[in-house]
């Protein structure tokens, strides 16, 4: 018997690229990286990611991520759903605009971001013309009052902004800009590939669409929304170029990714060492949202198997 000709090499051949790839890609550089922290030790290393300056920047991004990740769960989903549901003009056009936050240098997209939403931009100035005001929370410790029975005295204080750009708001807007592709992306296909006989039915025997979209369509949806929602997270902790000129490098906006930058360039802020134990911090706390969300999308898929099984 002959064998099949196939495509690609053999197992052992594609197998060993593979893992050659990975390995200088991916294995090495984080070796190097954990590697490179294990110089400080325990103690310099938990002295360092707990200190008030680190604590505060990982607070901020883990914040403002969380945020500009739901935000775009909400908005990418309706996006999705116009594209993959509906036929109208220029849909093209707008389905090719969601892709150029992959294409855009970060650092243009900061820059346009920042001249925008500026308090002299055409939107900032805007806004500050009608009083536009938020709030924004920070942390302040259990020696401010503790767990009370009162708001007030929980351990948050809450800062009123008056501008989007060199303020919270705008970071959480450059986060959500580098991350909405990656919702309407793993979202979309699902979508196009619904089938609209079970919502015809669902209607069909009374239910109203808020029913019909609750117990028909977001079940199929959940695996692919938690999984953008996972990658939109991920970028946002990530993100550096786009957020650093829309946060001015202020002490209240800056993200954990301009503390690595400035302890490796500021003598007297810190070490190489030092910014690589931030860095392995960021990295643990991805990995550890990724692995929380891929298990939770798991769980999902295996209930939404098994009612439609049952």
């Amino acid at each position: 018997m002959s064998r099949r000709a196939r495509v690609l090499p053999g197992l052992s051949l594609s197998l060993g690229v593979t893992v050659l790839y990975l390995s200088l890609v991916v294995l090495l550089p984080l070796s190097a990286l954990f590697l490179k922290t294990a110089e400080l030790g325990w103690e310099r290393f938990f002295g360092v990611i707990t200190s008030g300056w680190v604590a505060a920047a990982v607070r901020f991004t883990l914040g403002a991520s969380l945020v500009a990740a739901l935000l775009n769960v909400v908005v990418g989903l309706l996006i999705a759903w116009v594209l993959g549901r509906y036929t109208f003009p220029f849909a093209r056009v707008i389905d090719a605009v969601i892709d150029l936050p992959f294409a855009l240098p970060t650092a243009v997209a900061g820059i346009a971001l920042s001249t925008l939403y500026a308090e002299s931009g055409l939107l900032g100035g805007w806004l500050s013309g009608l009083g536009f005001r938020y709030p924004w929370p920070a942390w302040r410790g259990f020696a401010h009052g503790g767990w009370g029975r009162e708001w007030r005295e929980l351990p948050i204080e809450w800062t009123v902004y008056d501008r989007i750009s060199l303020a919270p708001l705008g970071v959480v807007i450059a986060m959500a800009f580098v991350g909405l592709p990656f919702v309407v992306r793993t979202v979309q296909p699902v979508i196009e590939d619904l089938s609209r006989d079970v919502e015809e039915a669902a209607a069909t025997l009374g239910a109203g669409r808020l029913q019909i979209f609750r117990a028909v369509v977001l079940p199929e949806l959940a695996p692919a929304l938690l999984t953008g929602f996972a990658l939109a997270l991920a970028r946002g902790l990530g993100e550096y170029g786009s957020v650093i000129f829309i946060s001015g490098n202020r002490p209240d906006t800056e993200i954990a990714s301009q503390v690595i930058i400035k302890m490796i360039e500021v003598n007297e802020t810190g070490t190489y060492a030092d910014a690589t134990a931030v860095a392995v911090l960021l990295l643990a706390a991805s990995f550890a949202l990724l692995l929380a969300i891929n298990l939770l999308q798991r769980a999902a898929a295996r209930a939404h198997a098994g009612r439609a099984a049952g």
